[in-house]
Parts: C-alpha cells; structure tokens; sequence
C-alpha cells in the first residue's frame, strides 16, 4: 500500500479530504472558465445572444447526462477495486468504461444533432434567439463524443485518487479557450467571427485535446491505469453489470437536466429579459457549486475505496465531515453573494440595468440556502460511492419532480410573485431535499452494499435495492 493509499483508507479524514478536494476544486474551477470565458464574451454579443446560450445549456447537459451512469459505474468500481488492491480490476473497469463511453457518446451526439431543431421548437424559442441557440447547440452535439471521453478519463483517475495528471490537462485547454473564445466569437483581421457558434467550437477544439490527451495517458500506464488494446475486446458480462449500477445514475443525472430543461419552458415563458437573468443566475449557481462539486467528489472516492475495503464506519465519518464542511461553506458564500449580487450580475451583462436588477433578485432569493446543496451533494456522492445509485436517483426525481418544478410553476403562475415564483423554488428546493438527504443518510442502510465481493453480484444488489426501496 503506497503513502496516498494509507491516507485514504487510514490516515486522518481532514487530511484525506482536502488532499483529493483541493485539486478537484481546482479542475472545476478552471472547466467553469469554459463556461464563464464563454458567458463573458457571449454577454458582449447582446441578450438574446446569452438566452440563446441558456436555452441550448440544458438540452445538450441531457444528453450528456443520459451517458453519464456509465463513466460513473466505471468510477465507482476503480474506486472500489482499488481500496481492494485489485489492479487488474481496475484496469479493466477502465478499458471497458472508455468502450462503453465511447460507442454510447457517438450515438447519442447523432441524435442529438439531428434533433436539435425539435428540441428548440419544443422549448418554444424567440425568433431572435432561435438561430443562434441552433447553431451552438450542432457544434456542442458534435463535441459530445470529446467531452464524454475527457469526462470519463476524470471520473476514472479520481476513482483511484489520481488528481494531479487531469489538472495539468484543464489548466492548458482553459488556457487556450480563452485565446480562442474572443477569436471565434468575434474574428481577427480578414477573418470574420462567428458569434454564438465560435463559443461552441472554441470549447469543441480544446476538448478535443483533451480527450486525446486522455486516451494517451491511460495507453502510456503511468499514472495508476494501463490499458492495452486487447482489454478493448467488448465484456459483455461486465457491460451487463455496469449497466445495472449505471443506469440509475443515467436516470438521476437525466432527471436533473430534464429538471432543467422544464424550468427553461417556464423562464421561457416571462420572455427574453427573464431567460438572460436566469441565465446569469445559473452561471452564478454553477460557479457556486464548484467547491461543494469538489467535496462531493473527495467524497465519491474515499466512501469507494474504503467500502472496497470493508471499512463502512469510516465511510460515514468520512461523509459527516464533508456534510458539515459544505453546509458552512456555502453557506458562507452565501452571504458574500447577497451583499454583492448586482455586481456579480454586471459581470456578465454590463449595459443591461434591467436584467442586471432582475438577476441580482434571483440571487438574493436563493444564495442564502446555499449550504443545503453542499449537504445534500455530500451524501449523494456517498450514496454512488457505495454503489446505491438508487438512492442518488430517487432524490433527484424527488427534487425535480415532486419540489422544484412544481413550486416554480405555482408560484410563478398562480400566486402575484410572477417570474420572481420562479427564484423562490431553488430556495425552497434547497432546503428541503438537504433535509431529506441527509434524514435518509443516518439511516445507514446504504453502508451494507459492497460490489467488490463478487462481479456477479453487481445486478443483484442493484435489483435487491430496488425491491428494498420499494418496500419502504
């Protein structure tokens, strides 16, 4: 067992926690430069220019998402197979993840291609905004394959705690984004820009990069994965499996873009100044979230491992921990957003005193409940973890479908609040699900799954959880 490996399974938690946290809160600060590089120069073009970007954000996070439960199987298993010393495992969880991701990312990228139209027609779009948002959304769709295979690549070296090599990798990607944004989006000498469809390819070309990056990095085996060609031979006894512990994951990570996708209908409906303020607000959020992402996922790895390992104890006072961190934490942030909220708004639409109020509404609604997610992001990453990917995807339909979309619409449809409904549900959404997360986590019901006992037993414990949840 090397020194990294001792820490997680039985050195200090604190210690365990900011070693993994600190660089993953790293990584996803600067892939948020994606989006804020992104959001910054778009918010230069105009406002339907930033609702187009809005409205498109979503239906490409679905299909994303609905590959998603694969890349987090493969991650859950590394994990797992690595607090369990079993190498050769690990190393073909890998080669069969980035198979599985792959096929699935092609095909879900030609759909979504080909559908975009619909899509947009559907969500019922401005004539103003409908160009744009069809043109962004066809190049993200031809990217899917690139982000699928890079996010996989993350997903599988943090399984096994290897943080640094995906770190170096985003730095310099983010780093020639944003040479590249101004460039696409607006042009330089003879070479005229592109708009809203130069963000999109700008992000497509570095994340291009960075999946090749990627492939290379597991060919070369340095860094705690190798994967030679013969491993890419289809297992169609562990695609099986993977698909019983992923396919809840899909459905969570569906269910919340599909959430999202939902709220875009009803923003849509209070018109453009609405869409662009929500918009902001959903950057901010995004921003927001990084560092409670950043735990949750220091978490998903050290629950994994020391569940491979048999030491479930540990895995709860691990997630406690975490869980107290992220409700103080955001809470914290919290604070700083309602004192600063206009000016985190101008940042991102300078010349639009309207959506500027609008949007500094929308945060002062909904940042003082910020804690909330950290807490319930903690115990879902503990939940997947541990291989109750039910669990995970039972409180994201319970958070979409049963609170947040049905506190928008009423109180932005029946009550006097108007579009304000709207900022209120996040809040109340916030609060309650944190709540019944962390209620359902104390329970202790989750620490009894272990899939490293036997890779046959993969489909049955998702089948037994699905009958044992059932029956509650």
């Amino acid at each position: 067992m090397n020194q990294t490996n001792a820490l997680f399974l039985n050195g200090s938690i604190s210690k365990a926690l900011l070693k993994l946290a600190i660089p993953i809160i790293l990584i996803n600060i600067l892939q948020s430069a994606y989006q804020l590089t992104d959001a910054f120069w778009v918010g230069r073009l105009g406002a339907a220019q930033v609702a187009a970007v809005s409205v498109s954000m979503p239906v490409t996070f679905l299909v994303i998402a609905i590959g998603s439960g694969l890349a987090m199987a493969g991650a859950i298993l590394s994990a797992q197979y690595m607090g369990a010393g079993q190498q050769d495992k690990v190393n073909h969880v890998a080669a069969q993840t980035v198979l599985m991701v792959t096929v699935t990312a092609i095909v879900l990228g030609i759909l979504g291609y080909l559908l975009s139209p619909y899509f947009l027609h559907l969500l019922g779009v401005e004539d103003a905004v409908y160009n744009d948002a069809l043109k962004f959304m066809h190049v993200s769709f031809v990217g899917v394959v690139f982000v699928f295979i890079y996010a996989m690549f993350q997903a599988l070296m943090r399984g096994i705690g290897q943080t640094k090599v995906p770190l170096i990798i985003v730095t310099v990607t983010v780093l020639l984004n944003f040479l590249l944004d101004p460039l696409f989006i607006f042009g330089y000498g003879s070479f005229e820009g592109l708009g809203v469809m130069g963000a999109a390819l700008a992000t497509l070309v570095t994340q291009s990069l960075a999946a090749i990056a990627g492939i290379v990095i597991f060919l070369r085996g340095r860094h705690g994965i190798k994967l030679k060609l013969s491993s890419f031979a289809p297992d169609y006894s562990y695609i099986k499996q993977a698909f019983f512990l992923g396919a809840p994951g899909s459905v969570e990570l569906s269910a919340r873009a599909f959430g999202l996708i939902i709220m875009s209908f009803l923003v849509a409906s209070f018109g453009t100044q609405t869409i662009a303020s929500y918009g902001v607000g959903s950057n901010i959020l995004q921003m927001v979230m990084i560092p409670a992402m950043g735990l949750s996922m220091a978490v998903s790895t050290l629950v994994g491992q020391n569940m491979g390992a048999g030491n479930p104890q540990r895995a709860e006072q691990i997630t406690k921990l975490a869980v107290l961190w992220g409700l103080c934490g955001l809470s914290l942030i919290g604070v700083l957003a309602y004192l600063f909220a206009p000016y985190l708004v101008a940042f991102f639409i300078p010349d639009d005193q309207a959506v500027i109020n609008k949007g500094a509404q929308f945060i002062r609604i909904m940042c003082l409940t910020w804690g909330g997610i950290g807490v319930q992001l903690c115990v879902v990453a503990a939940f997947r973890a541990s291989g109750n990917m039910l669990n995970a995807m039972l409180l994201a339909l319970f958070s979409q479908c049963v609170v947040q979309f049905p506190a928008a619409y009423i109180l932005s449809k029946h009550t006097p609040l108007g579009d304000q409904g709207i900022w209120y549900s996040f809040a109340i959404t916030n609060v309650l699900v944190a709540v019944v997360s962390y209620l359902w986590f104390v329970r202790g019901r989750w620490q009894q799954t272990k899939l490293t006992k036997d890779d046959k037993d993969i489909a049955k414990v998702s089948q037994e959880a699905f009958i044992e949840e059932g029956s509650h």
